[in-house]
């Protein structure tokens, strides 16, 4: 984990705990908005019903009916009042203070004119003057709602008096008008301790919302940052999470949670749904993946996250790369194909030279006949190609780096094939290159190639002599999902079975006598030097197919100049 990026989101975490102990200066608009938009809806609804309520009904109307015009223009009047408050809030440009204030003072104008052409405090619309001042004593100031208080006090009385001095035949009800005043008061008052607390609730649920919002991210971090390959699946194979460095791992582009885990790897995606149904299935597999960017071997551990270890729910997957496992495992091979390379380069270095030195000698004598040339010719060949593959063994055991070329496969197949017939002393037929684009390029050490395909070839002309008849192809195109060239050895011999299959890349495996278990251990290597994935795969009909995958070339020429 690298500590420049760790440093930078641990100062962000706490500076982002720190803000939120003194937030309470941003919590209080929050709350002032919430409070100001809940109270001017409801405003809205009692000035409709006031007015539906007043138009729909028939005299004497159930309000309105002392002054009625004077009832329909003052509700139409707040309405407006409350559409136009609605705006502001929208558009947020007054401040929210300013917004309580003049809508406490306009509510109780109008609610008290509303109780007045209603005949007055039996009209029960004075109530509504509770809900108001005690709404909006939340959000002001401590100083406000007490004068708010007083001021809607002075209002009823007042229009208690009004009423007394303009209609006689209506007796005031000054004890009613009381218990309403201090009915308000009360809520007025009351409301500063309960907002206080709401605002000591929401500050400390912001806390802790901000605490987990931490807590989110670092652990979110610390997953995308793990050396560990990890994907997390629901019941449904779909990707919950995965971490950065399993879609490195799968190099399947950048599956985002919620997509399907074939978008990941359909190898997985299809072990997954195999493993699903047959309880009897390892939750332990190893796949090997043809990705754009590089051949890994994966090794995946399937555990499910269900109550009980169910398979149809959730399942966490733990991916590692099986070329670092092996390293570790075949320490000790590795290190008897080191001391095998050294006695190599020292026990038949100098009898293949001698061998080779001798044939030229013989090659330079004057009474050869064409068929004495043609065998010191094949010395010669062979001579150099074994001391050209004790170099190979050594560069394998050092782990030295290939010199890759770009090449045509077409011209190079060709030139291998006509080689390869006449070394080996081929019928006509029994080995052919199929139709290969002059399109295909790959980019790859041309002795390594050599030594791999010469192996490859080898071995199928064996085994296929094995069942009478001697057909090896070679066939090359493009991998249909990445466009990476590709190249094919069949043969019609009689396969591999699964089991052998398993180990056929191991060293000093072999099933066959005489042989020692190298060949294909060292084809696969070479081919990892040059970025490329040696693969076994069974012929439909009978034989085998080996495939040699190679990397993109333009896209190992674009990291090279990188």
């Amino acid at each position: 984990m690298n500590e420049a990026p760790t440093e930078s989101l641990l100062r962000r975490t706490f500076r982002r705990s720190r803000d939120a102990l003194t937030q309470r200066t941003v919590d209080e608009p929050e709350l002032t908005a919430r409070v100001l938009v809940t109270l001017n809806a409801f405003r809205l609804l009692i000035c409709l019903a006031l007015l539906v309520l007043f138009f729909a009904g028939d005299d004497p109307r159930f309000f309105g009916d002392r002054y009625p015009t004077l009832f329909a223009a003052t509700a139409a009047g707040y309405l407006l009042f409350a559409v136009l408050t609605a705006v502001l809030l929208r558009l947020g440009r007054a401040p929210h203070g300013v917004i309580g204030i003049m809508q406490m003072l306009v509510d109780i104008v109008a609610v008290v004119v509303l109780m007045h052409a209603s005949g007055g405090i039996s009209s029960g619309l004075g109530g509504l003057l509770v809900v108001f001042v005690g709404a909006g004593s939340l959000v002001l100031p401590f100083q406000y709602p007490a004068i708010m208080a007083a001021i809607a006090t002075f209002a009823i009385l007042g229009e208690q008096a009004v009423l007394k001095l303009s209609d006689l035949d209506l007796a005031p009800n000054f004890p009613a008008a009381g218990i309403l005043s201090a009915i308000i008061f009360a809520m007025a008052l009351a409301a500063q301790p309960l907002t206080r607390r709401i605002r000591a609730s929401e500050a400390m649920a912001r806390k802790f919302g901000i605490d987990l919002q931490n807590v989110s991210e670092l652990n979110q971090y610390i997953v995308q940052h793990l050396r560990e390959s990890i994907v997390v699946i629901d019941a449904d194979d779909t990707i919950r999470l995965i971490n950065s460095s399993a879609i490195q791992l799968l190099a399947g582009g950048n599956p985002e949670p919620g997509s399907p885990l074939q978008a990941a790897s359909d190898a997985l995606g299809d072990y997954v749904r195999a493993w699903r149904q047959d309880p009897a299935k390892s939750s332990h597999a190893d796949f090997t993946l043809i990705t754009e960017g590089s051949n890994v071997r994966v090794s995946a551990h399937l555990a499910p996250l269900g109550r009980d270890g169910q398979r149809a729910g959730p399942v966490l997957i733990f991916l590692e790369d099986v070329s670092i496992l092996n390293a570790r495992v075949q320490q000790s091979k590795l290190a008897s194909l080191g001391r095998l390379s050294a006695s190599i380069a020292h026990e038949i270095r100098n009898p293949v030279g001698a061998m080779s030195h001798a044939a030229q000698l013989l090659q330079e004598s004057r009474g050869l006949t064409e068929d004495d040339k043609r065998l010191t010719e094949i010395i010669q060949t062979h001579s150099g190609r074994i001391s050209h593959i004790i170099d190979n063994v050594l560069q394998l055991s050092r782990r030295e780096s290939s010199r890759p070329l770009r090449l045509t496969l077409k011209t190079w197949l060709d030139d291998f094939a006509r080689e390869f017939v006449r070394t080996l002393e081929l019928q006509e037929g029994e080995f052919t290159v199929k139709d290969v684009s002059e399109e295909i390029e790959v980019r790859m050490d041309p002795s390594h190639l050599r030594q791999i395909l010469w192996n490859l070839c080898d071995n199928a002309v064996k085994y296929a002599s094995e069942t009478g008849g001697i057909l090896v192809e070679l066939q090359a195109g493009r991998m249909p999902s990445q466009g990476r060239p590709f190249l094919d050895v069949l043969d019609c011999g009689l396969g591999v079975d699964k089991e052998t299959a398993d180990n056929i890349f191991e060293p000093f495996f072999t099933a066959r006598s005489g042989g020692t278990g190298l060949g294909l251990y060292i084809s696969r290597e070479l081919c990892e030097l040059n970025r490329a994935t040696l693969l076994y795969l069974d012929r439909p009909g009978g034989g085998s197919i080996f495939r040699i995958v190679f990397a993109d070339p333009d896209r190992w020429e674009l990291q090279g100049e990188q």
